[in-house]
């Protein structure tokens, strides 16, 4: 009686492991890269026909391999990245597991050139997972792979494939996410003989220049952020520039992974500097101890699991936010904002300032009567000793201008005042209450059904935020007291603009986290300064002192600049001193 259960031949098992690796051409494309990558290239090329489905060749100048390697190579679990199993917890490549090549030569035509440093050439072909020859041939060090006919032996597979035109933009995404974290090696993408990508090597904010634009570039903001084992490098966008969030990449050791959850802890770091619709863009590279991360837990490499995960979110979490509370994430008068080399993954970031806190922007007393052309032009170094509050002037009853040693700060009144009580009522949600005002006349209201309503719900915590409220029959309710936050607080406007506003709902607090931030939101946008009110020299200074206390003194709740920045370069430009 023959067995019903038989071992696979070679060249269908091999097929059958290509539909864990190769999936598209764009994943040819990046086992491919990876391998020239592992190779030590300095220089790789890749070139698509009809977006790989009919042609696509990989070429670089990597360490090469001799016939014997280059033979060994074609075999299931062949590699030279690791020996035994204790290997695996410390993967510094980007492949281990030997199955990328004969998995992509079981569903294509596949060509495989290569020498080492030295050697002689050597050609292998196969086709369908079947070797045809294997030849000498004289060649520089290097390797080239060229696989024609993806997917010609798996018809099923080959109708799964999209338009060439799709197919090139996921190869190209692909190559660009892995020029991204090899900024010392030059890459080329040609599509149909169409040049796509020419990068030469770079640091980060070039490269990104490069691959999406001086205005991209110029967009993001550096990132730095260690705790002493672990480091967390980067780009992340401006919040004025913030859009749609497509430009989002995470590594970890230098490999590119995906995680979802990452990106949803970015956008919480975010929270009330940016619209809730907006997202941006970052490029996050994440440095640990190698037996820290496991890269072994997905088919295709692009997914890992943290030994200590809550660690990593609350050091993203951390590393943005102290980089978005920063005035620099402030936009710039002259700078447009993004429609779409700041430090690397190993570079140190330039910090703002040499004191303490915000106050490193400001002019100090050493500096006040000592001013030299360096500083004129906004790069003055002198060391930071007891810092003064600048001098403040408002304008229109609107604005509050501050000098800084690098230009002019524009203060909006009514936006910065909003962060500050933000903040503060939060923190007496932490807390146990804030300081409320017995009002001599208390305030009688008759509200809608919703807003009588949402003050019998939210009472306990309208409370602790200085509201004493009590009901009076019929939708009325009377109020005893209330917060004072400025000397031209109108509580009984406050308290009806916010009560409306909790019980209709608005984009504001539709896009709290809970009752005690829908509260705070909307409290602070109502009861803060207005645009138009005439402030004394006191009350600015009172208020340009609190904001830079502030954990995000850059932006509003709703997403809108709090500052706006006029450097000594635009003005010098704007007046022909560039």
């Amino acid at each position: 009686m023959n067995p019903r259960i038989q071992i696979l031949p070679d060249h269908v098992a091999n097929q059958i492991a290509a539909g864990e690796v190769v999936e598209r051409p764009a994943s040819v494309v990046k086992e491919l890269v990876e391998n020239a990558l592992d190779a030590g290239a300095s220089r790789i090329d890749v070139s698509l026909r009809n977006g790989g489905k009919t042609e696509i060749r990989v070429a670089d100048d990597g360490c090469g391999m001799s016939r014997e390697d280059a033979l060994l190579a074609l075999d299931r679990h062949a590699t030279s990245k690791i020996r035994h199993a204790e290997d695996l917890q410390r993967i510094s490549s980007f492949g281990f597991r030997g199955e990328a090549l004969p998995s992509i030569a079981g569903v294509s035509r596949f060509v495989l050139e290569t020498a080492a440093e030295g050697g002689s050439g050597t050609r292998i072909r196969v086709v369908g997972g079947r070797m045809k020859g294997a030849d000498e041939i004289a060649r520089r060090r290097g390797t080239t792979v060229t696989v024609s006919g993806l997917f010609g032996n798996v018809p099923a597979r080959a109708a799964f494939l999209r338009s060439a035109a799709a197919e090139t933009r996921a190869a190209s995404d692909g190559l660009t996410v892995l020029a991204l974290c090899n900024l010392p090696v030059g890459f080329g993408l040609r599509s149909n003989d169409r040049e796509l990508l020419a990068l030469a090597p770079a640091g980060l904010r070039e490269r990104v220049a490069d691959v999406w634009g001086e205005a991209e570039a110029d967009s993001m903001l550096d990132v730095d952020w260690s705790d002493g084992e672990s480091r967390l490098a980067g780009l992340i966008q401006r919040p004025d520039a913030a859009r749609t969030g497509r430009r989002r990449s995470t590594f970890v050791n230098g490999r590119p992974f995906r995680d979802r959850g990452l990106g949803r802890l970015v956008d919480e770091a975010y929270r009330t500097t940016i619209a809730p619709e907006l997202r941006p863009d970052f490029l996050l590279y994440l440095s640990v101890p190698q037996e820290a991360v496991d890269v072994n837990v997905h088919p295709s490499k692009t997914e890992v699991r943290f030994r200590d995960r809550p660690r990593v979110e609350r050091a993203l979490m951390e590393a943005v936010r102290v980089r978005l509370g920063r005035i620099s994430s402030a936009p710039e008068l002259g700078r447009e904002p993004s429609q779409g080399a700041a430090p690397g993954p190993r570079e140190p970031a330039v910090r703002e300032g040499t004191g303490p806190g915000q106050f490193a922007l400001f002019v100090t007393e050493a500096e006040a009567g000592a001013e030299t052309d360096e500083e004129a032009a906004g790069g003055g170094t002198v060391p930071l000793t007891a810092p003064v509050r600048p001098e403040l002037n408002q304008l229109h009853n609107t604005y509050i201008l501050a000098a800084t040693r690098r230009g002019l700060l524009i203060i909006d009144q009514h936006s910065a005042h909003e962060r500050v009580l933000f903040e503060e009522l939060m923190g007496r949600f932490r807390e146990s209450g804030g300081h409320a005002q017995r009002l001599l006349f208390p305030l009688t209201l008759r509200l809608s059904p919703a807003e009588y309503s949402a003050v019998e719900e939210l009472a306990p915590l309208l409370n602790r935020v200085g509201f004493e409220v009590e009901p009076f029959g019929d939708r009325t309710v009377i109020v005893r007291s209330s917060p004072n936050p400025h000397a031209h607080f109108d509580a009984e406007r406050c308290f009806s603009e916010m009560i409306h506003e909790l019980a209709e709902g608005s984009p504001l607090v539709d896009a709290a986290g809970n009752q005690h931030e829908r509260i705070a939101k909307s409290l602070a946008c109502k009861g803060a300064i207005k645009a138009g009110q005439p402030l004394s020299h006191d009350e600015m200074a009172d208020l340009f002192d609190r904001l830079f206390a502030t954990e995000l003194p850059g932006h509003d709740v709703h997403g809108r600049p709090t500052v706006v920045r006029l450097t000594l370069e635009e003005l010098g430009r704007r007046f022909g001193r560039a």
